[in-house]
């Protein structure tokens, strides 16, 4: 599995890709949308862990621009806010499954990487 982690707290998205590679998941990470789009440009990814609130640019729009150019991507939101208007605009966006609130527990987020990538939290 292949995970892409955008947020622009360098420490913690570094610390996540860090805990997920040793647990044999191959996790890249970027601290802005330009990185990321980068990142997705030369490699491939099968989903991307998006920071709700960028600066310059929301998870949301970031995912927009991502899906244009990898279809079959899956995402994550991952917010520190837990605002109902953020679990609002993510849910509207792919459902609630695919959203989770910082500080996120390692072995959360590992089953919900799993999860998602055997299929069974599909889109609705």
């Amino acid at each position: 599995m292949r995970v892409l982690l955008v947020d622009d707290e360098e420490e913690l998205v570094a610390t996540l890709a860090e805990r997920l590679d040793m647990r044999g998941i191959d996790a890249a990470w970027a601290s802005d949308y330009r990185s990321a789009l980068g990142l997705v440009e030369v490699r491939e990814f099968d989903i991307a862990l998006l920071d709700v609130r960028l600066p310059e640019m929301s998870g949301l729009e970031l995912k927009r621009l991502i899906e244009a150019r990898r279809p079959d991507m899956k995402f994550i939101f991952l917010t520190g806010h837990g605002s109902e208007e953020d679990f609002e605009a993510c849910s509207a966006e792919s459902g609630k499954e695919y959203y989770l609130i910082k500080p996120v527990q390692i072995e959360v987020l590992v089953a919900k990487l799993n999860e998602i990538c055997q299929g069974q939290g599909e889109r609705g």
